[in-house]
Formats: C-alpha cells, sequence, structure tokens
C-alpha cells in the first residue's frame, strides 16, 4: 500500500450498469467497517459502496489509515465481518510477518506490520504489486510514484494460491526451509502444461497462447534473481544456476507464483492498448486458475529442512 494517510473520506469508483440481481443479498452495506485482504495481510477497512456485477456483489473499501490512492473494488472473497474472533485471526497473522522494529514512529500500525517480503523489498527497492511508499527508487532510479495507481493492472490471485504464499514466506523466512532444486514440475514444464490444456479445452491456436507463456517464462527468468528471492535463497541460486541454464528449467511452481505479485507494476511499464491488456488479464486469471486446479500437484506440501546459508543468527531476514 501507498503513504500513510489518515484520510478516511468515500472515493469515487467506476460503476456498471444493468447487472442482474443475485438471488442473494449482500453481505456487507454502505459504511460498514470490515477487514479486508490485501496481498498476504488483513487490513482494517471501509465500505463506500456496493453494487453487482457479473451476477456478484462487489464492494468499493477505503483502508483504514491509508492514502485513499489504494481504495479498490473488490469481491465477497476479500472481506470478513469485522468481529472480535477476525480481529484475533488479523492478529494471528501479523504475528506470522516479519515486523519490522526500526519503522519510524509516524507510520501507522499497519505499517509496521509489513511482511517480510514487504520488507525485503524496501530494502532492495524492487518493485512489488502492493506499493510500500511513493518516494523509494526503483532499479532504474525512476520514483516509485511516476507508476500510477490507474496504470497497475489487476491481478487477482484466488484466496488459496494467497494461503500459498503466506505458507511460502513463512518456511523459507521463519522455519529456514528451502524449496529443494531442481523442481519437478518445473516452471518450463508448467507452462507446457497450461498450452496442451488451453488448447484441447478450448481450441485456441497455440501461437496466441504460446506467446503469452513465451512472456511470462522472460519475466520468470530475468527478475527471479532479483526479485523473486528472499535473501536465504540466494546462495542456493548460485549453487544451482550455471551461467547458460534458465531458471524456469530449474524453479517450479513456489517461485512462479511470486512472478504473479510483481506481475501488475511490471507490465505498467508496457505500452499495451486497452483491449490488449484486457485480454492479457483474462489470460493471466486463467493461468492462476489453472496453477489453483493443479495445486496439490504443482506444490510442495513442505520444504527442505537443510541448512539455508551461512549468515544464519545474524539478524531477521527481511
Amino acid at each position: 500500500m501507498g503513504n500513510s494517510s489518515k484520510d478516511d473520506s468515500a472515493t469515487s469508483g467506476d460503476a456498471s450498469a444493468g447487472d442482474v440481481q443475485p438471488a442473494n443479498s449482500s453481505l456487507y452495506s454502505e459504511g460498514e467497517r470490515v477487514l479486508a485482504y490485501h496481498g498476504p495481510r488483513i487490513y482494517e477497512a471501509k465500505v463506500q459502496k456496493t453494487e453487482i456485477r457479473k451476477k456478484e456483489w462487489r464492494y468499493f473499501v477505503h483502508y483504514l489509515g491509508w492514502n485513499k490512492n489504494w481504495d479498490e473494488w473488490v469481491g465477497e472473497d476479500r472481506l470478513m465481518k469485522h468481529t472480535e474472533e477476525n480481529v484475533q485471526k488479523q492478529q494471528a497473522l501479523d504475528k506470522k510477518q516479519s515486523i519490522d522494529k526500526n519503522v519510524k514512529s509516524g507510520r501507522s500500525n499497519q505499517a509496521k506490520a509489513k511482511s517480510s517480503m514487504d520488507a525485503k523489498v524496501d530494502k532492495e527497492d524492487i518493485k512489488n504489486n502492493v506499493p510500500k511508499g511513493k518516494k523509494r527508487k526503483t532499479d532504474s532510479g525512476a520514483e516509485k510514484g511516476s507508476v500510477t495507481v490507474e496504470k497497475l493492472v489487476k491481478i487477482q490471485i484466488p484466496a488459496t494460491l494467497k494461503k500459498q504464499l503466506v505458507d511460502d514466506w513463512e518456511y523459507v523466512t521463519q522455519q529456514d526451509k528451502l524449496v529443494k532444486l531442481p523442481r519437478s514440475p518445473t516452471v518450463d514444464e508448467i507452462l507446457t502444461k497450461f498450452l496442451e490444456y488451453k488448447t484441447k479445452k478450448d481450441g485456441m491456436g497455440a501461437d496466441s497462447i504460446g506467446e503469452i507463456l513465451k512472456g511470462i517464462r522472460c519475466y520468470f527468468d530475468k527478475s527471479l534473481p532479483t526479485m523473486l528471492l528472499y535473501k536465504r535463497e540466494r546462495k542456493q541460486y548460485s549453487e544451482v544456476v550455471a551461467n547458460e541454464v534458465s531458471p524456469s528449467t530449474i524453479y517450479g511452481a513456489e517461485h512462479l507464483l511470486r512472478l504473479f505479485v510483481k506481475l501488475p507494476e511490471l507490465l505498467a511499464y508496457v505500452n499495451i492498448e486497452e483491449e490488449t491488456m484486457t485480454r492479457l488479464q483474462q489470460k493471466l486469471l486463467d493461468f492462476l486458475k489453472f496453477l489453483q486446479k493443479n495445486q496439490s500437484t504443482f506444490f510442495l506440501s513442505a520444504y527442505d529442512g537443510a541448512k539455508v546459508s551461512e549468515g544464519k543468527g545474524k539478524g531477521k531476514d527481511d
């Protein structure tokens, strides 16, 4: 999320008319205080607007204590009632995350509770799907604020895959475990399986979907060493990836899923027509649903407990 702001005022959002009323009534009402998932974390929010899109309720929420630039439309799967039980769930999730004890006192409590991956992003100036501060520099030297929220591509990661990301973070940063390499299936193999699946299911031409998968593979190979690794995984990377070897032939679904957290901002720098971008978003969502459908096959249920690095014990892995 962006810079903290105590502005809780309502903001306008795009609304579509003419949708059919669903059979069930809205779970949340305008002005209601709720808890909302944003990435792997839960934040307090307020429902500003409600509407029906494609027979489903959608809610325009404002994250309390955060700049209104991060207000957005979300589905019911992103929201929870603001009850004592759910607040305890939020607090329990906070305890699982690495809290930066040295953050400035002026930042909000929610900003202090950023995840370990977020703290890693702050230190290494790496772009993330959930921006952390508009004045942080990127690797190219440009200010983070140079990419507007409106230009960010929306990629909705399914709830079960969000939990996979949280478990992934916990295995590596809290339990000192790593993904055993090489993985099977590899990223290359997963992309090939998806191509075969779409060609057979929808009769789509291999060329059209193949170009998108080629782009995903390219993004993965280029961004893995600089954007997709926790600090404790770098030693392993240097040992298993030779100069001429593509990471997509060694790593698997665990690291591929991390790429989809970064993709929205990476794509914001690409000049793509709106219609083309809409089709791309749908293809990326189809791919995430494919990962979700094969989650038990593609993802490890447990990581390797071998020693991760020589520097263990020198401080928290942010």
